[in-house]
């Protein structure tokens, strides 16, 4: 029986991949995926990572199985030809332009908002390539303040969204995110949402856990209360196994038996 499943999204680090883990991202998943993609789906790693990063990550795995598409640190889309990923021009050039344009405006902010938080909080503060104004807290707490402000303070400007994994914050362009970067491969592959699985764990993944994008939604065990919610009142499963584990759980439960053998 054909898969009802056409297009997979999973986040890498803390939803396909457990880095304590041996191996890292479980066998049996690597093998499903392989045969999904056998029988005709794409699959996405949809990450906060860059390019060098996440390929060293893959390789460290030893994975089997090679992402169709890769949507890197939240928003540029690579294609898988050949033996590389190459750029999808037309999304990242547009992507590339528009972050330019907001970065210029936001880098005035920059010594105000690092003023406002080393007066109440020991934290790192750094610009690199991606985003003028990076913060990493030492607790989940001084975070969620450190988060509710940024919001607060860019709640007038709705290109700004501030994008958090944990203890680590950075600013993006709103209309560049997991979601945006997961319709427009759901596009060129011809996948409709409720073709679509998506699966990630923590804050940053959920512009792609929407029924926007994907009607097969799913978060394992180990994901934050805030995915786990969302998931449950979208419909989609939460899995009683952490990580990757999770992640087979959830594909098991839509393709409700087909496939797996």
């Amino acid at each position: 029986m054909k898969s009802p499943i056409k297009l997979l999204s999973t986040d890498f680090d803390g939803t396909l991949h457990a880095e304590f883990e041996d191996p890292p991202v479980p066998v049996r998943l690597q093998e499903l995926i392989g045969q999904l993609q056998r029988q005709g789906a794409k699959w996405i790693i949809n990450t906060g990572r860059d390019l060098p990063s996440l390929m060293e990550g893959m390789a460290r795995a030893r994975m089997s199985v090679k992402p169709d598409y890769l949507a890197l640190v939240e928003r540029e889309i690579y294609v898988h030809e050949g033996s590389q990923y190459v750029p999808l021009a037309d999304w990242n050039a547009r992507c590339d332009a528009r972050h330019a344009e907001l970065f210029v405006r936001l880098r005035g902010d920059v010594e105000e908002l690092r003023a406002w938080i080393d007066q109440r909080f020991d934290a790192t503060i750094y610009g690199d390539m991606w985003s003028p104004f990076c913060v990493i807290t030492k607790t989940l707490e001084d975070m969620d303040a450190v988060q509710v402000f940024l919001e607060d303070y860019y709640q007038a400007a709705p290109d700004v969204a501030v994008v958090r994994n944990d203890v680590y914050l950075r600013f993006s362009h709103r209309d560049f995110n997991k979601g945006t970067a997961l319709a427009r491969i759901a596009s060129l592959v011809g996948a409709r949402p409720e073709e679509t699985f998506a699966a990630g764990d923590h804050l940053n993944d959920l512009p792609m856990l929407s029924r926007e994008f994907a009607g097969l939604l799913a978060a394992p065990a180990n994901a934050v209360p805030a995915v786990k919610n969302s998931v449950r009142v979208q419909s989609g499963f939460v899995a009683e196994e952490p990580f990757g584990h999770g992640v087979f759980s959830a594909l098991e439960h839509f393709l409700g038996g087909r496939g797996v053998h």
